[in-house]
């Protein structure tokens, strides 16, 4: 297969994002009256699917759950709410946080390692590309836009009106523009959602070893491929 488009996940898959994405929650949650101080590894467990779930997921931890399972079930359709958690809540503290990460989404962000060069060898091959996130859409458009250079051709995150990953209607808008069906795709993530994402749109997912998952975690979910760096993607276009 001669793949026509590459669609990236954001967080953990082309950026480094941990750092800043923990700071705003540690700084979201001290506003609110809340635990505040996560580390970088509370961060990879957390985000995801957004920062709604990642809010729940960090009151959550707060209250003890440890259980990386559990964490990940939730914002899943088995867990949407969260016992003991009060939604108004979780939303109180997000208000807060979605402005604060917007300003400080640069502050410790950067693309990883080699995620520049396979851009532009893309670029170079005729190789559509996409970033296609559970950020909030306004940071998301900037960072791409930021940090890439404008290497990319869409940029889409977490909006009014459109499901979130792992829906599959985020990617499928982005191939419509493109012109380009799901078979003629490959999609590039680092989570558990990445993978069901391409599944539920019709494309094989290609799993980073960088990202905020273990690789053993990823191998069970039986992805496509797995890399180590990101020109190894080169070898399966």
């Amino acid at each position: 297969m001669q793949y026509k488009a590459v669609i990236f996940d954001m967080d953990g898959t082309i950026l480094d994002t941990v750092n800043d994405l923990t700071t705003s929650v540690n700084y979201a949650m001290r506003k609110c009256g809340h635990r505040h101080d996560y580390v970088r590894a509370d961060g990879m467990r957390m985000f995801g699917s957004g920062v709604h779930t990642a809010l729940q997921r960090a009151l959550a931890m707060e209250a003890g759950e440890t259980d990386d399972a559990r964490l990940r079930m939730i914002g899943t359709p088995e867990m949407m709410t969260v016992p003991g958690i009060d939604e108004a809540e979780v939303a109180r503290i997000e208000e807060v946080m979605r402005p604060y990460y917007l300003e400080h989404s640069r502050d410790e962000t950067g693309p990883y390692e080699g995620i520049m060069d396979l851009l532009q060898t893309l670029l170079d091959m005729g190789i559509r590309t996409a970033v296609v996130s559970n950020k909030p859409d306004p940071a998301v458009k900037k960072l791409a836009a930021e940090c890439f250079d404008n290497l990319f051709d869409a940029a889409a995150g977490e909006q009014a009106g459109i499901r979130r990953k792992p829906a599959p209607d985020m990617v499928n808008a982005v191939l419509q523009d493109f012109g380009i069906a799901p078979e003629e795709a490959l999609y590039i993530g680092d989570t558990e959602i990445d993978i069901e994402t391409a599944a539920n749109t019709g494309m094989p997912c290609v799993c980073v070893s960088w990202g905020f998952r273990p690789v053993e975690f990823l191998k069970s979910l039986h992805p496509m491929a797995i890399i180590d760096k990101p020109m190894e993607l080169l070898n399966l276009l």
